[in-house]
C-alpha cells in the first residue's frame, strides 16, 4: 500500500470583529482585534498515494470525481477556468509541485454557503497535509499567508479578509490583532470559556447561501470612499469586539454574549441585507419566546448560518423553537487549542 495521509481541521464560527480583518482597514481603525473560535465541524483532507499520471481529487461536497493528467498543470491551466471549482484545490496542490501519483479527497465540513469559511478551513487543512505527505515542516503562519492569497486570487471580487484560516490550524478561541505587517495570535481558550459559550450560543444553518466576498466588496468601497454610516459603523464593531477580548481575559462571560449580540444589532443596522428575510421572520416568531435573544449572521451574511444569542438556561428551548421553524441547528462545540 502506498503512503496515506488524513488529516482534519475546524471550520471557524466568527465571534466579534469579522470584516474588519480586511486588510489595510484593519491598520486605519485602532487596535482592532477579531475573535473567532474553532468550532466542532471538520475540515477533512484524506492523500492517496496512487500509481497514475495525474491527481485525482474526489469533493465529497460537489459530488465529484476528477482526474486531471500530469500534463493540466500549466500556468495557463491553473490560471484559468479549465479546473473549474477545483481550481483552488489545484493551485495549492501545484504549490508542492506534486502534479501526479496522487489522489486526494476532500470535505469542507461546513454546509453549502454556511458563512462558516469552510473552503478556506478546508484549503489550510489541505496544506497542512500537503506539508506531511512532502515530509516539508509546516510554518501555520505562512500556510495561512500563501492560502489567503491564492484564495482572494481565485475569488477575483475584492479583498479577503484572513480570519478564516486560523481556528483549523490553531484550534481554540482565537484573538487575532492586526500589528503591520503580520497578524499576532493570541490563544484565549479555557474550560470555562467553551463551557460559556456552548451554553450561550446556538448555531443554525438556514439552508441558504450566501457569496461573502461581494458583500465585503461593498463595505470596503464604502468605507474607502469615506461613508460615514459605514465608517461609523465598523469603529462601532472594533470598540465591541476590543472590549470583549476584555471581558474574556477578565472572565466575565455573560457580559461577553452581550456584547456579540450587540455586535449583531450593529450589522443588522449597518448592513441592512446581512439577514435574509427567513432568518427575520424565524427571529421575530421567537423572540417574545425568549427574552433577551439575540442574533449575528455568520460572515458577511445574506443567508448561510447564524448565532442566536441566549441566556445560558434557554438553549434546548432555542433549540426546539429553531427546529420547529424548520430550520437546522447545528452541532455547536468549541475546540481546544492545538
Amino acid at each position: 500500500m502506498g503512503k496515506v495521509v488524513e488529516t482534519q481541521g475546524s471550520v471557524r464560527v466568527d465571534l466579534l470583529g469579522g470584516t474588519i480583518d480586511l486588510r489595510p482597514i484593519n491598520l486605519i481603525l485602532p487596535n482592532v482585534v477579531t475573535l473567532n473560535l474553532a468550532s466542532g465541524l471538520k475540515a477533512k483532507v484524506r492523500l492517496e498515494e496512487t500509481s497514475r499520471d495525474g491527481i485525482e481529487i474526489i469533493s465529497k461536497d460537489y459530488e465529484s470525481e476528477n482526474f486531471f493528467p500530469s500534463n493540466d498543470f500549466t500556468q495557463e491551466k491553473l490560471c484559468s477556468d479549465h479546473f473549474g471549482p477545483l481550481s483552488f484545490v489545484a493551485q495549492i496542490i501545484d504549490l508542492f509541485e506534486l502534479h501526479k501519483n496522487l489522489k486526494v479527497t476532500l470535505e469542507s465540513g461546513s454546509p453549502a454557503g454556511a458563512g462558516l469559511g469552510g473552503s478556506s478551513s478546508m484549503g489550510v487543512t489541505l496544506y497542512k497535509a500537503l506539508c506531511e505527505y512532502t515530509g516539508k515542516s509546516l510554518d501555520r503562519e505562512n500556510a495561512i499567508h500563501v492560502v489567503n492569497d491564492l484564495e482572494g486570487r481565485i475569488l477575483n471580487c475584492g479583498p479577503a479578509g484572513y480570519q478564516d484560516y486560523y481556528p483549523a490550524l490553531f484550534g481554540g478561541v482565537l484573538a487575532l490583532k492586526a500589528t503591520p505587517g503580520k497578524v499576532e495570535i493570541e490563544q484565549l481558550f479555557t474550560k470555562e470559556l467553551k463551557v460559556a459559550l456552548e451554553q450561550r450560543l446556538t448555531l443554525v444553518y438556514s439552508g441558504q447561501t450566501r457569496l461573502s466576498g461581494i458583500n465585503n466588496w461593498e463595505v470596503y468601497k464604502q468605507f474607502f470612499d469615506g461613508v460615514e454610516e459605514t465608517r461609523h459603523g465598523l469603529s462601532r464593531i472594533a470598540e465591541l469586539s476590543a472590549d470583549a477580548y476584555h471581558k474574556i481575559k477578565n472572565k466575565q462571560f455573560s457580559d461577553l454574549a452581550d456584547l456579540i449580540k450587540q455586535e449583531g444589532e450593529v450589522r443588522r443596522n449597518l448592513f441592512p441585507k446581512i439577514l435574509s428575510p427567513e432568518m427575520e421572520k424565524l427571529y421575530n416568531s421567537i423572540e417574545n419566546d425568549v427574552p433577551g435573544l439575540g442574533i449575528k449572521v455568520c460572515g458577511a451574511g445574506g443567508g448561510g448560518c447564524f448565532l442566536l444569542v441566549h441566556n445560558e438556561n434557554e438553549g434546548e428551548k432555542v433549540k426546539d423553537l429553531v427546529t420547529q421553524y424548520g430550520m437546522t441547528v447545528l452541532d455547536f462545540q468549541v475546540e481546544s487549542s492545538l
